[in-house]
């Protein structure tokens, strides 16, 4: 007897995906559409095509196979009542009615993807995945006694990079074809969670929010990185209050010449309030240190004559987390110095905000935008006239194709991007968006 394949809840994009009859197909669809759902019904249909052979799903990182796909494969398997036994150690899934082997794998370091003869495979949130990754698992596909060899996955669109190209594009390749899940299609998460949709325009600046809860293809990667920066609606005169808690926010990037730091403060909304900035050529730590202790010195007796002289003034440091192995001096990082200097200023109290690893770019930027200006039409982000040169990066940062993709263009202007990085390392650290933030939606 063969594996249960069809899930009798499902949605039309996902009835159409088990129907498909290329040997590459492929569920793209917004987030909220079941398309880890959709993928794991999928391989269970490969598995019953192919009795006694092995198949793959893999995902783009260890944590999100770990936290989502291996986890909504064997609660479809325990709803189902289909007869499993999943090694954990080595994730690996056997199907007893049809003698199936289901391996499940990280596909980043695809070289390791080399080897075994697949039936077929899968691969969930393919858009964050390497092109090669796909490729290495094509080119398994090749066990002569699989019954019929396919490869599938399921993504949200990205813009037009290779799935699109591959998948859907004007000059998709042979024998692939992809299926577009329509937003709002999963009435199971609308009934549960209503306002899902406001909460995301809420979260995602516009562009990204007709991306990742849309679903549609944008050239999201091009032109003005911080698209949703506008003069007319963040650029306001700010003054310091001395009444908020939280005290002094700076964010820094390390850029040698030049050094760059941000300083501002969380408002009620909440709202980040960006009161200057430092630019500083062929600059040392230290030095990036003397000038932040100037520059403060109004706002420090503000806050002294607000709550006292023997309160220090908070001051919580956001920045890049390379800044925790590269030093200005042979056995010290930045952030040592930076902590060493503020020891002996027992009138601030530095608070460490720096990650331990930087978010992905897009990740970092997404968040800039949706704080900039969100898909709700919220303004959450507003700048002093003062400062000229991040007022300049917001509107001339563009993006440029480089060999792992899109990123920033550093080298048109040497002085630009360091000060929206600064200014990036600080929302990230408070209002995070991440490629893989996403729910994990049953039908």
């Amino acid at each position: 007897m063969s594996e249960i394949v069809y899930n009798n809840r499902c949605f039309p994009s996902q009835r159409i995906f088990y129907g498909l009859t290329e040997t590459f197909s492929g569920l793209s669809g917004p987030v909220g559409a079941g398309k880890t759902v959709a993928l794991c019904y999928r391989a269970l249909m490969a598995a019953a095509e192919n009795p006694r052979r092995t198949g793959l799903i893999g995902a783009p990182t260890y944590p999100m196979l770990r936290d989502i796909t291996i986890r909504t494969m064997l609660e479809i398997l325990d709803e189902r009542q289909i007869p499993h036994t999943y090694n954990k150690s080595e994730h690996v899934l056997y199907l007893k009615r049809s003698g199936s082997i289901v391996k499940f794998r990280p596909v980043h370091d695809y070289e390791r993807l080399r080897g075994t003869n697949l039936a077929w495979f899968g691969l969930d949130e393919m858009t964050y995945c390497e092109e090669e990754a796909w490729m290495r698992l094509e080119a398994r596909l090749r066990d002569p006694k699989a019954k019929r060899l396919s490869g599938f996955g399921v993504w949200t669109p990205k813009g037009y990079d290779w799935v699109y190209r591959r998948f859907i594009g004007p000059e998709r390749m042979a024998n692939y074809r992809a299926v577009l899940a329509a937003p709002e299609e999963n009435v199971i998460v609308l009934r549960k969670n209503p306002q899902f949709y406001a909460r995301m325009k809420a979260s995602y600046d516009e562009r990204f929010f007709e991306q990742e809860c849309l679903g549609h293809y944008l050239n999201v990667y091009a032109g003005r990185v911080y698209h949703s920066y506008d003069p007319a609606l963040n650029d306001m005169k700010l003054e310091f209050s001395p009444h908020i808690d939280r005290g002094l926010l700076w964010g820094i990037d390390f850029n040698v010449d030049p050094m760059a730091s941000v300083l501002g403060q969380v408002r009620p909304g909440p709202e980040l309030h960006v009161l200057d900035e430092i630019m500083l050529a062929i600059a040392t730590t230290e030095q990036m240190c003397v000038r932040v202790v100037e520059r403060a010195q109004p706002w420090l007796r503000m806050w002294q004559d607000a709550h006292g002289p023997k309160i220090p003034l908070p001051l919580r440091l956001y920045g890049d987390a390379a800044g925790n192995a590269r030093s200005t001096k042979a056995s010290k990082t930045d952030y040592d110095l930076i902590g060493e200097f503020f020891r002996s200023k027992p009138q601030f109290k530095l608070i460490d905000h720096v990650p331990r690893k930087n978010p992905e770019v897009k990740d970092r930027v997404n968040s800039v935008n949706a704080f900039l200006h969100d898909a709700s039409d919220r303004v959450r982000v507003f700048i002093d006239p003062r400062c000229k040169a991040l007022r300049r990066d917001l509107l001339e940062v563009t993006w440029k194709q480089g060999p792992s993709g899109f990123e920033l263009e550093k080298k048109k202007y040497r002085e630009l991007t360091h000060v929206s990085d600064a200014l990036g390392y600080l929302i990230w650290a408070e209002n995070p968006i991440s490629g893989f933030h996403r729910e994990i939606v049953t039908n």
